[in-house]
């Protein structure tokens, strides 16, 4: 692996963090107060190519690799801190490209192009009510009916459930098959016999949160991704590149709260001297922006993985990418939420205000700690399996 950024990389880099710095930091506070995404914010991350970025050129997207994907990623979530954006652009990403490997030709020419151009919204939906990672215990069904498949049950904790709504598009769904297996679909959100509901979250407000309920919803056989039966390793590989690109974006909002914390502990003076010449905050900015740096190449790794094997098809590396995508997954929201924390009791009083814009990062981070493409502890498990074998997962 070449550490070296490309020429090309790093124009494009450059190019997104000037967007973010132009166009996402003056409305993250509106995007957080709001809760929604401008759509002239959406337009711009479309004319740059931003949504869906991995997707082929042939069907609206800049067929981008996973570390360009990656290097976006860090850019957006250190443009927008809330996390709302950052959520947007990694499901449509992630998402988008399970949906250009084992869609079917109608289905991605109909699908991916509004998608890419922020006409449409692009999800996953696996949580149900009775558990995240309990996918034994799924009961939503998916049964095959001559041309169609019809969809009964519930799913939660979904992000973009409005979007879909309003803007148009749908979820890529897991349920399971009658004969065992489970199928992955995209659903259209205004399917009949769909309906939506609303949760109200603590943070990244700019993206909606919600559950989904198929009441009998119909769904054409031209949605199903992959084969009937056969969805289950498909989601488990589109879990892997959304997470590499969750821990992106925690790398991007750990990055610009140390900065705000180093430009704060220079300039701020107390008992006649700078606060950065005190040992215990100079320590903590040391301890902080090490464990950063080690993670961020680690996520670069976790990318460079996903260019390699999984994307070409190849499994033979699988247990090395399961391992350094949990890993990443574990570690960056851990720090970036570290990082936050920190940087605001620097501040003082002053870090816990709005005004300083700290708290934005602290409460859309949370949301990649207990939730969003697996909790802390399900990576925990994924890497207990990998180190130790099946035979110690704590459950059959």
């Amino acid at each position: 692996m070449n550490f070296e950024l490309s020429d090309e990389e790093q124009a494009f880099q450059a190019a997104v963090r000037r967007f973010g710095d132009r166009v996402l930091r003056p409305n993250e506070q509106k995007i957080d107060a709001e809760g929604r995404i401008p759509s002239d914010v959406l337009a711009a991350m479309a004319d740059l190519g931003l949504l869906a970025m991995p997707v082929p050129v042939e069907y609206g997207g800049m067929g981008a690799s996973a570390v360009l994907t990656e290097l976006a990623a860090e850019e957006i979530g250190r443009g927008d801190s809330s996390m709302a954006t950052a959520v947007f652009f990694l499901l449509e990403a992630g998402w988008s490209t399970a949906f250009s490997l084992h869609g079917t030709e109608e289905a991605k020419r109909e699908v991916l192009p509004p998608v890419c151009a922020g006409k449409a919204f692009l999800g996953i939906a696996s949580t149900e009510p009775t558990g995240g990672s309990d996918l034994a215990g799924m009961h939503t069904t998916a049964r095959r009916e001559g041309t169609s498949f019809v969809l009964h049950g519930e799913k939660s904790f979904i992000s973009g459930t409005e979007e879909a709504k309003e803007l148009g598009g749908g979820h890529l769904t897991l349920a399971k098959d009658p004969a065992g297996g489970f199928d992955f679909l995209y659903v259209p959100t205004n399917t009949e016999g769909i309906s939506t509901q609303r949760f109200h979250n603590m943070g990244r407000m700019g993206i909606s949160t919600g559950g989904l309920t198929y009441q009998d919803a119909r769904v054409p056989e031209k949605y199903l991704l992959g084969t009937q039966g056969k969805g289950f390793g498909l989601a488990m590989g589109g879990f892997s590149v959304a997470r590499t690109y969750v821990a992106a974006a925690c790398i991007g909002a750990a990055e610009r709260a140390l900065e705000t914390g180093t430009k704060y502990i220079r300039e701020r003076s107390v008992f006649g001297q700078p606060l950065g010449k005190f040992e215990a905050i100079q320590f903590e900015l040391a301890d902080l922006w090490s464990q950063l740096e080690a993670v961020k190449w680690q996520v670069r790794r976790a990318a460079w993985l996903i260019d390699t094997y999984t994307l070409k098809g190849d499994t033979s590396h699988r247990s090395e990418v399961d391992r350094v995508v949990s890993s990443v997954k574990l570690a960056a929201p851990q720090i970036a939420f570290e990082c936050v924390k920190r940087v605001m009791m620097w501040h003082g009083a002053s870090g816990y205000t709005k005004e300083v814009g700290l708290e934005l990062g602290l409460r859309g981070i949370m949301s990649y700690m207990v939730g969003a493409e697996g909790g802390l502890n399900i990576m925990r498990i994924i890497l207990g399996r990998e180190l130790l074998g099946k035979d110690f997962l704590p459950y059959k």
